[in-house]
């Protein structure tokens, strides 16, 4: 299976992040994650996507079927050209005893980690980086008692002076 970033430019009206993620599942094509929020226009909505296909051909057929939609701008894969690609993890953990507290904060620090809420009994790393990154803090955590997780999935952009919409 290919791991592929898609970015589309709609029109910010309601049902259209339905109609594009809907569009994708019943050409059988797994999303891994999807978010939408707004760009630099007031009116476009940028939706993030990554999905996982057999093939290329299969994803094209996907990609020119959304560029299709009423309401779809633009639609790029951005594997095509150089891009990044980062994420938010917000993870609690219980720290019962100061020395649990201490250790999490070293393994924060290690990680770039930055604690946003300390309770008695529990705290809470936020942390922003690659996907590779935050499985790294993920596999060091296992040791503790995670309480719950919260990941906003990868955003991405293209690297360079072009944006989206000119590509």
């Amino acid at each position: 299976m290919m791991r592929q970033h898609i970015a589309i430019l709609c029109d910010n009206k309601p049902g259209v992040l339905t109609h594009v993620s809907g569009l994708i599942s019943r050409r059988a094509i797994n999303i891994e994650c999807i978010n939408a929020g707004y760009t630099e226009e007031a009116d476009v909505t940028r939706i993030n996507i990554v999905v996982s296909v057999e093939n290329r051909w299969e994803l094209d057929q996907a990609v020119n079927q959304l560029a299709k939609l009423i309401d779809v701008i633009k639609v790029v894969n951005l594997d095509d050209a150089p891009f990044v690609s980062y994420e938010l993890a917000m993870i609690k953990v219980k720290s019962p005893t100061p020395q649990t507290r201490e250790e999490l904060t070293n393994i924060a620090q290690l990680f770039n980690a930055k604690i946003v809420d300390v309770q008695r009994r529990s705290l809470v790393l936020r942390l922003t980086g690659r996907e590779d990154h935050i499985e790294a803090l993920l596999e060091m955590l296992k040791d503790y008692d995670i309480i719950e997780i919260a990941r906003t999935g990868q955003i991405s952009l293209s690297r360079g002076e072009e944006a989206v919409k000119d590509m």
